[in-house]
């Protein structure tokens, strides 16, 4: 297979698909991959790096979608690459569809098997490859939000863990999954107040022994987020619908009752935020106020540290990547079920049910489709 490795475009987006060394599995199992000038230097690595693992430089970004039969990426495509995606082309990269209807209506009008990391599922019914992102932006959260604290970057002046006779700050997780469990690793770790407000109690229970009671834990209802963050410096919002678009759960009228100069860290951005106020930011331009609270709502946070990021998630896709460049799209799908969930768009169809119902649009079953057109690399 003719596989295609283009350059982030991205607001501040420094990492890349995979890494010299996936690069080098994929050519020794017998494909072309064909890397875009550039592409890995924001994560450190070089042009000449990757022709001695095994790639092949193309100049420009046109030319690398044009030639590969699956394009493998990090992050959604964004306005400009909307007309170098063709049909039947295979798509590997994180989608996020839910909150992006143009970018959905684009992939199904050119019929582009889009195949999203965030939603493939393993053994277990996790999420393999969205995990190791997770794991990034949730410790991210809590250094973001200790410098933001800080007063000349718009905060109330507050250090995290406070000091001997000075008490530390106050900060409200939602959503005890793999992003609140990091972020509060972090937040403990520098000494602060730590709360984690769930809808599982026995993710609570289990999330209570691993901290051995160090953090409170708090049954999720909207009674007890509002009066979590009545109280809060910092608010981090790590909510995952698998697929749809992440529930509001602290409303405008809630932000009022949190002091002036805390700070919010929406890590559920990409699936359009857990909190009303919430709008993407990047990199750029991360923060905004509303009703006196600092917001920051970077949509990809993990690009801020891409050289830890790629490998992290090259470690995870590549088996993925080779799976589906060795048998063939409908082969791979066919032989893990985990990774037949990651298909969100197919034939021109939506066949993820979660973003056809975020979006009000139609869903059509894979199964349906199957056999019925055939795609790159079959």
């Amino acid at each position: 297979m003719k596989i295609g490795l283009p350059k982030e475009i991205k607001d501040n987006e420094y990492r890349v698909g995979l890494t010299p060394a996936g690069v080098n599995a994929l050519a020794n199992a017998g494909h072309e991959v064909f890397v875009q000038k550039s592409a890995g230097e924001g994560s450190g690595f070089s042009d000449d790096q990757y022709v001695q693992a095994g790639g092949k430089l193309l100049d420009t970004a046109d030319e690398v979608w044009e030639t590969g039969d699956m394009i493998v990426k990090v992050k959604e495509p964004v306005a400009p690459e909307y007309p170098r995606m063709r049909e039947n082309q295979l798509l590997f990269t994180y989608l996020h569809l839910a909150p992006e209807l143009e970018l959905t209506k684009q992939m199904m009008e050119r019929k582009v098997t889009g195949v999203a990391y965030e939603t493939i599922t393993d053994k277990r019914g996790t999420l393999p490859l969205l995990t190791p992102m997770s794991e990034v932006a949730g410790r991210m959260s809590v250094q973001v939000a200790a410098t933001y604290l800080e007063k000349m970057n718009g905060g109330k002046g507050i250090l995290l863990g406070g000091v001997p006779g000075v008490p530390a700050a106050n900060v409200v997780i939602i959503g005890g999954g793999v992003v609140g469990t990091e972020a509060a690793k972090m937040a403990v770790g520098l000494g602060a107040k730590v709360t984690i407000i769930d809808i599982n109690l026995e993710r609570l229970r289990q999330l209570d022994d691993i901290f051995l009671s160090k953090v409170q834990t708090l049954a999720s209802s909207r009674y007890a987020i509002h009066e979590a963050i009545s109280h809060a410096d910092v608010v981090i919002g790590g909510v995952l619908v698998v697929g749809a678009a992440a529930p509001k759960l602290v409303t405008r009228d809630m932000l009022k009752d949190i002091p002036n100069g805390s700070v919010l860290v929406d890590v559920a951005v990409d699936q359009g935020g857990c909190f009303e106020t919430t709008h993407a930011t990047t990199h750029s331009n991360p923060t905004f106020y509303e009703e006196g609270v600092l917001h920051y709502c970077v949509a990809n946070m993990p690009g801020a540290v891409p050289r830890t990021s790629t490998f992290a998630l090259t470690n995870a896709t590549l088996p993925y990547a080779l799976s589906l460049a060795n048998k063939g799209f409908e082969k791979a799908i066919a032989d893990d079920a985990g990774l037949k969930e990651g298909v969100n768009t197919y034939a021109g169809k939506c066949t993820y049910e979660a973003v056809a119902v975020s979006q009000n649009i139609e869903y059509t079953p894979l199964d349906s489709l199957l056999g019925s057109t055939k795609t790159a690399g079959n």
